[in-house]
């Protein structure tokens, strides 16, 4: 085996040298790290640490093209409104699924019958140590939304293929939203019969 392929087998791993908290808030907290990493390297990195957060891909596949459970809200760092698959935090004691359905239910008003996680990714690893788990709900059954008293949502059941247009034409320019809509049309796409 060559020198490369064993690097490649059992990469090295960082090492923190120190790390100090220089931020604690109510959704998140930065720490400053000194860091030898892999390629021997020693920097300083500053990270976002955060909890986690849900999304959900709530699809209502009653008629011959599925529609996409939609939101708009302003959201402030991007300066604008934005459209989005419900999402949130997990919050202390809760699990990735638990927290999947309060927050469609709190967001929305939803509830749904079949719940499964089709993806886990970072957001932002460049700075940000939170990961999102993308769920698929379906079975949905409509009820009212329970907001936070911060949120001021709008939702909108949307057919896949206008909110692929959305995401082709830049009017969805969120991440996890963008990802969403795309492995449903995937799916959707390898799921139908060649001819």
């Amino acid at each position: 085996m060559s020198k490369s392929s064993r690097k490649e087998a059992s990469p090295a791993k960082a090492r923190v040298l120190s790390s100090r908290e220089v931020y604690h808030g109510p959704a998140f907290r930065v720490t400053a790290d000194e860091v030898l990493e892999p390629s021997g390297v020693r920097t300083r990195r500053d990270i976002v640490r955060h909890s986690g957060s849900v999304v959900i891909l709530a699809v209502e596949e009653s008629r011959s093209e599925p529609r996409i459970l939609l939101e708009r809200q302003y959201r402030h760092a991007a300066r604008q409104m934005l459209w989005e698959l419900p999402a949130g935090r997990i919050d202390e004691g809760e699990n990735d699924l638990t927290a999947a359905k309060r927050e469609l239910l709190e967001e929305t008003g939803y509830t749904a019958s079949r719940w499964r996680r089709i993806l886990r990714f970072y957001a932002s690893p460049g700075f940000l140590a939170e990961t999102m788990n993308l769920y698929f709900a379906r079975g949905l059954r409509a009820g009212p939304a329970q907001p936070e008293a911060d949120e001021v949502i709008h939702t909108r059941m949307v057919p896949l293929s206008a909110a692929v247009r959305m995401v082709m034409r830049g009017t969805i320019k969120d991440g996890k939203t963008i990802a969403g809509i795309l492995w449903l049309n995937q799916s959707k796409a390898s799921s139908k019969p060649r001819r």
